[in-house]
């Protein structure tokens, strides 16, 4: 008997369907990866499947026995513990404190610690997750705090575990680490839905390989029978490649920081320290680094947004005074953000006009000096939708309802096509699937031939390898030496991410 068995699944969302009639089955102690696009129909399933969702047809077993619809505590009670890409963590508590919250009733006149603090303890140790329970959330690492969301699920006997992108903020230390506690947990009967865009972690880790495909289910392969490219070509129903840079000389500098520190807001410790790096013309430096390392500050110090306590910045020669992004815009900077949902788009303002948000001011878009020229701008619009293949059931479509793909495609199309002599791009491929991913790439390639400077700041050292010429750790708010990406490889990154700045050497 199947431990888990999910049936004939359909949900609607209006005239969309999100999932039609999926059925899938995980037995004890299998791992079956759910591979799919942006948009494909995964999370929606997940939904179903913990009770945030009521599927229109269709249902759910554990063990034989059928689940209530829409009750997540019903499926907590059954077995089920998910652990999503983003944590869910108080982080003004103790490790200890968050893995007991929402297990003790409100009614109850004597805490539980001492046998909660052993019950956690014996997890730790029985699953080779070892962490402090007095420790606070906010003195962890990434890895520890994920260890933690493991630990909160298993806590409450879980059976049967979701991971969403587990890996997505994690060291590749911290990823092998991952995996071989898995296989661990894997071992001792645990069953496991692993949800990812990397696929090299996917061969590594599962049994099977589920692929959805707008919102059908497209096909299944044993793993032992699977390699890359047939995973990719499953999930997009084509031949995928990521392209790789060729090598290029390089011309003059773009882009400098010299010394550059940034104070945090009580001024005792800087959030930037003594950052000096370079970018130049036809080129892409990379910086790796684990979250919160300092990437967002200095990603807002590249879009005029945070300004500098000291040191100098200089864009094609020229010193820069202050940080201004209307300013930057006008310069040349291009910005990728990091969030596309929230700082790239403007969810609920239609794909035409995002297209154009940053660009409103230049001819041919206005009209007698005063009125914009509405005509021009959805003309242009429908112009870029094509180029970049942005799918979306018409132009007047609301931002927020394109998948993560086309959001980037959009965020491209209008930051690459005003010829910008200097790209930010901010985790440009964060949670797209593979067939995304290759056109992000292509686009960021093409710019660097067509002469720009490119900033890639991110946490995907494959993604480094494959387009970036020269890569820098960020560590605590230091940018190490920039070394040559064909004279590197991906273990020195990896432990310099992890504070072994040693391995520069």
């Amino acid at each position: 008997m199947a431990n888990l068995k999910i049936s004939n699944v359909t949900k609607k969302f209006g005239p969309l369907t999100a999932n039609d009639n999926v059925s899938l089955e995980v037995s004890e102690g299998e791992v079956v990866a759910l591979l799919g696009e942006n948009g494909a129909g995964k999370t929606t399933l997940m939904n179903i499947l913990f009770g945030h969702y009521v599927a229109d047809e269709g249902e759910v077993e554990i063990d034989g026995i059928k689940l209530p619809a829409g009750s997540t505590d019903a499926a907590i009670r059954a077995g089920l513990g998910m652990v999503h890409q983003h944590f869910t963590l108080a982080e003004n508590m103790s490790v200890l404190e968050n893995i007991m919250l929402g297990t003790e009733s409100l009614w109850s006149l004597k805490s539980t610690v001492a046998r909660s603090r052993r019950k956690l303890e014996n997890l730790s140790n029985e699953y080779n997750l070892h962490v402090d329970p007095d420790a606070g959330i906010s003195e962890l690492s990434v890895g520890e705090r994920q260890r933690v969301e493991i630990l909160k699920v298993l806590y409450r006997g879980a059976r049967i575990l979701i991971l969403d992108e587990p890996t997505a903020v994690l060291t590749p230390a911290e990823t092998d680490q991952l995996l071989a506690n898995l296989k661990m947990m894997v071992a001792k009967g645990m069953s496991i839905i692993f949800i990812s865009h990397k696929l090299h972690e996917v061969l590594a880790i599962s049994d099977r390989v589920t692929v959805l495909r707008h919102g059908a289910m497209v096909g299944e392969i044993e793993t032992r029978n699977a390699d890359k490219a047939i995973l990719a070509e499953m999930m997009v129903g084509r031949k995928v490649t990521r392209p790789k840079a060729e090598v290029m000389e390089p011309g003059s500098i773009v882009l400098e920081l010299e010394n550059i520190n940034v104070a945090g807001k009580d001024k005792a410790t800087d959030l930037l320290s003594n950052v000096s790096l370079n970018i130049r013309e036809s080129e892409i430096v990379a910086i790796a680094g684990v979250a919160g390392n300092g990437q967002r500050e200095l990603a807002e110090l590249l879009s005029g947004l945070r300004p500098w306590d000291s040191g100098e910045f200089k864009y094609r020669g020229e010193v820069v005074s202050k940080a201004d992004a209307n300013e930057f815009l006008k310069m040349g900077f291009g910005r990728i953000p990091e969030d596309r949902h929230h700082t790239g788009t403007v969810g609920e303002m239609s794909v035409w006009e995002n297209l154009l948000s940053e660009n409103l001011r230049k001819s041919p878009f206005w009209k007698f000096g005063t009125l914009i020229d509405f005509s021009a701008h959805r003309k242009k619009a429908a112009e870029l939708i094509e180029q970049f293949d942005i799918r979306c059931s018409s132009m007047d479509t609301p931002a927020r309802l394109l998948s993560g793909g086309n959001m980037q495609k959009l965020i491209l199309a209008r930051t690459l096509t005003a010829d910008p002599k200097f790209v930010l791009a901010n985790q440009p491929v964060r949670g797209l699937d593979e067939g995304a991913i290759a056109f992000v790439h292509e686009q960021l390639l093409a710019a660097r031939t067509n002469g720009a400077g490119i900033l890639l700041i991110s946490e995907d050292l494959d993604e480094i390898f494959s387009i970036a010429d020269r890569v820098g750790v960020i560590y605590h708010g230091h940018i190490s030496q920039l070394l040559n990406v064909r004279k590197t490889d991906i273990q020195q990154i990896g432990a310099m991410m992890g504070g072994d700045m040693k391995a520069v050497a």
